[in-house]
């Protein structure tokens, strides 16, 4: 939110690693800002001398975001960093793999950073950040799958919290009404632990979009996979089903194949109006997702 200033001219449970960061007030001191003074004088507008004597300036605070994405060479993360640049964010990408291998114009407006979120310099990556984005996520063995999309995501929660970064936006995953011993994985175990960690440490401003399925082209070593030849058609099919297929929601494990797909292209135009809109927070469904993506498009 923009804020003008008027002077007269006289005047978690688990064990983590242990990461040290500045204190919260001192983000206030770092944070960019776009600043601009217009200088107003009342002489010849009819107001009486006493007050043409005087000058008044306004100096108006304008954020120039700028994001940091943790996993931001991963097949959302990518997605969401070409959408950022195509803003006009700034945007800093921090993942193990760090610099894309292929070229892309909008590769080269992103700083890569090379790096585990484990054992990351936060103080230097957050530096000047105006929100942070984790894309984390993985499949693995049951402790890798904790690690992954529940330790790591909260070390990020934690370390954008205590630098005093103001938005946080998670990458979740769907709330599927799937039997309570596959909810019981640590994937969505996981997911669900960093959610908690979100809204508590940023109630009036973290945001968790919980995607389904997500479809798009995805590289894999080298080789692109087209999601979007199946993502797509599904996503178009249960569109126009519509109500005809709300009543087999009540059914077991139905959102297997009723949740609708998400375009990665949605997603990260969600992410983009996430980060923009101090008034959007908390937990966004896939149908919400949609439209947080169609104000950006708009």
């Amino acid at each position: 939110m923009a804020s003008i200033f008027f002077s007269p001219a006289a005047s978690s449970a688990a064990v983590l690693p242990r990461v040290s960061f500045r204190p919260r007030s001192a983000f206030h001191s770092q944070r960019r800002s776009c600043m601009f003074g217009v200088r107003c004088s009342y002489a010849n507008a009819g107001v009486s001398d006493e007050y043409t004597s005087n000058t008044i300036d306004v100096v108006a605070d304008v954020r120039s975001e700028k994001v940091v994405v943790i996993g931001g060479s991963g097949f959302v993360g990518s997605a969401i960093c070409k959408a950022a640049v195509s803003k006009g964010i700034e945007i800093i990408s921090v993942s193990r793999s760090g610099r894309p291998t292929y070229s892309s114009s909008w590769v080269d407006q992103v700083t890569w950073v090379p790096g585990d979120v484990f054992y990351l310099n936060w103080d230097e990556v957050l530096v000047g950040a105006t929100a942070v984005v984790s894309t984390v996520g993985g499949f693995g063995s049951e402790e890798q799958m904790k690690r992954i999309n529940g330790e790591a995501n909260i070390v990020a929660v934690n370390a954008a919290y205590d630098f005093g970064i103001p938005k946080f936006v998670l990458i979740s995953v769907h709330d599927y009404n799937l039997p309570s011993f596959l909810l019981s994985s640590s994937y969505f175990t996981g997911k669900r632990e960093a959610e908690s960690a979100v809204l508590s440490k940023f109630p009036r401003s973290g945001v968790v979009l919980r995607p389904g399925f997500i479809y798009g082209k995805r590289r894999v070593d080298g080789f692109e996979i087209p999601l979007d030849l199946v993502g797509e058609p599904v996503e178009k099919i249960l569109s126009a089903l519509g109500n005809f297929i709300k009543p087999l929601s009540s059914i077991p494990a139905s959102d297997i194949f009723l949740a609708p797909p998400v375009s990665v292209d949605d997603l990260a135009l969600a992410t983009i109006n996430a980060i923009g809109d101090d008034d959007m927070f908390g937990v966004f469904t896939i149908e919400q997702i949609k439209e947080a993506a169609a104000k950006v498009r708009a």
